[in-house]
């Protein structure tokens, strides 16, 4: 009886995907905009950013 109460809150197998691919798919996209800004940026504009980090 208790045991089937637990089960029954778990979420789905599609909730629990879902879940993950919330978080994976933003933090992709941040970590890959960093990248690309690290080595693409021309040098003035990484001149600018230390200057505004500071």
């Amino acid at each position: 009886m208790m045991w089937q109460n637990i089960v029954d809150r778990i979420p789905n197998m599609l909730g629990i995907v879902c879940t993950v691919l919330a978080f994976i798919i933003p933090y992709s996209v941040y970590k890959i905009n960093q990248t690309l800004h690290k080595h693409g940026d021309p040098p003035w504009k990484k001149e600018e950013s230390e200057e505004q980090n500071r």
